[in-house]
């Protein structure tokens, strides 16, 4: 009997696969960088064979180093950086360009020229959940189609393929026979409805992308297919797939309208369950596709809302501030003082994301006096990403309507007790810190095991949680509602534009 489900973790920056047991716990990992191409400010690319490489390597190396098959192995799951573009010839299997990163803003003058209109830029908010951005893939397609020569006529032909990099790796490790995405990363791309949950022709020709290049679309706990690359390890059913985020959502056992979960990373990322109904948001936030479990009849929706700036202030504060020596001192100095004595730092080094949205602001710290100490700045930037954790909680509370019970967390700053303390205390909200962090990767193991049978059932994934950390709110009312006056009263002094009305 197959021992592990394997989970792939194609990052940003990174690619790594691990290995799950039965209960849950990570008995393994293998994990390969790969570079990063810059070609001009604002550009960033990948290259879809270093992906593969760092991905397939990280696979092979985790199996040989613990001298495992296929036998060993009852699945796969993928979980990816979403919106990220490639697109490639399906009869070579080559790109035809570099994979054009989500934090790529080529493409933004011909979002803008396409839904400058704003009947256009309602509808397609209406049929995506999105606020029609460079972000998302539809725009990067286009670029690649109307630069890149003879790309425009091999796709008009149905000789070109574009992926998300889930689907780059489904179809390089099925060796071509697979071409397939997921819900969750469909819902990232701007050409999918997610009402009919299909592709859109009128989307598709908004942006021209022939509607023959586009993958199959499965739920996200589905049989995609089994391995048959050379060198890797064969006859493996690939059978769960999720955009890293909801995925992450997932793994944190989120499966019930209301339950939501914050990844504290380099930015923010929170999401709410919001169950069959797509919330339409009017704060800034936008509406996906959420991943399921096998056999839910239903599309199930998530709101997200995120934050440019989370564990990068931390970064910062260390790196070009030299406040502390490292990230992990931050909370030991925060903790050095008894508050912040007025100091607030507003971290909107590259503008303001929801529900602000105002890509012009920048970055400030206020309040500071002749005898405002390193520790004052250190404990403001780091009560600054719980403030701006609660503002995202505020926006999706006003747009589902739903009271937020508990928060999950999950990422690299939920490590910090002090973080996660203070930001109970001004939600008013339970915060909940599984013993395993790894969400992301096993959302994706969950959701392939959940499919073959490894785990019974979303509920016995439930009772691999026991060992959580909660942190519960002790701040009085008064305290709590003077310390978020005092961060909007700073946020409103970075804004170019005017803001919202809390």
């Amino acid at each position: 009997m197959a021992n592990y489900v394997v989970a792939l973790d194609e990052g940003t920056t990174s690619a790594r696969a691990m290995l799950v047991d039965a209960r849950g716990r990570i008995c393994g990992v293998a994990q390969n960088a790969f570079a990063q191409h810059y070609p001009r400010p604002g550009w960033v690319e990948h290259n879809p064979r270093d992906i593969l490489s760092a991905q397939l390597g990280a696979l092979t190396e985790l199996l040989v180093s613990r001298g495992l098959g296929a036998a060993d192995i009852d699945s796969i799951g993928i979980t990816n950086q979403r919106e990220t573009t490639v697109v490639w010839d399906r009869e070579t299997g080559e790109p035809v360009y570099n994979a054009i990163v989500w934090q790529c803003r080529r493409t933004a003058q011909i979002v803008d020229v396409i839904c400058g209109d704003p009947v256009v830029a309602r509808e397609v908010r209406a049929k995506t959940g999105l606020i029609p951005d460079a972000y998302f893939s539809a725009s990067k397609i286009k670029w690649i189609l109307d630069n890149v020569e003879g790309a425009r006529e091999r796709a008009e032909a149905g000789r070109l393929a574009f992926g998300t990099i889930d689907s780059w790796l489904i179809w390089t490790l099925t060796n071509g026979a697979v071409h397939a995405t997921d819900v969750t990363n469909a819902s990232r791309t701007m050409l999918f409805d997610i009402h009919s949950m299909s592709w859109d022709p009128w989307l598709c020709d908004l942006f021209g992308v022939p509607m023959s290049m586009l993958p199959e679309v499965k739920p996200s706990a589905s049989v995609f297919g089994k391995t048959a690359k050379d060198g890797v390890v064969s006859g493996v059913p690939i059978c769960g797939v999720a955009g890293d985020q909801q995925s992450a959502l997932f793994g944190q056992c989120c499966f019930e309208t209301g339950q939501a979960k914050n990844t504290y990373g380099t930015g923010c990322f929170l999401l709410m369950h919001t169950g069959c109904e797509a919330c339409s948001s009017t704060h800034g936030l936008v509406t996906s596709v959420a991943a399921s479990a096998p056999g839910v009849a239903a599309p199930e929706y998530v709101l997200e809302g995120s934050v440019f700036v989370g564990g990068a202030l931390i970064q910062w504060l260390c790196d070009e501030l030299g406040l502390i020596e490292s990230s992990a001192d931050a909370e030991a100095v925060a903790r050095s003082v008894e508050g912040t004595d007025g100091v607030v730092v507003v971290p909107a080094f590259t503008g303001l994301g929801a529900p602000y949205w105002d890509a012009d602001a920048r970055g400030a710290i206020f309040g500071l006096t002749r005898g405002t100490k390193a520790a004052h700045i250190v404990r403001a930037g780091v009560e600054a990403l719980a403030y701006q954790v609660y503002d995202l909680v505020d926006a999706m509370q006003a747009d589902s309507g739903i009271q937020l019970r508990t928060l999950n967390v999950d990422g690299g700053a939920a490590s910090n007790d002090f973080l996660l303390q203070f930001q109970s205390d001004i939600l008013r909200t339970p915060l909940r810190r599984p013993q395993n962090t790894e969400t992301t990767v096993l959302g994706a193991a969950y959701l392939a095991g959940l499919t073959t049978g490894f785990w019974a059932s979303p509920g016995q994934l439930h009772d691999l949680r026991r060992a959580d950390s909660v942190f519960m709110p002790d701040m009085d009312d008064r305290t709590q509602a003077s310390l978020l006056a005092r961060w909007h009263r700073a946020v409103e002094r970075t804004m170019t534009v005017a803001p919202r009305e809390r």
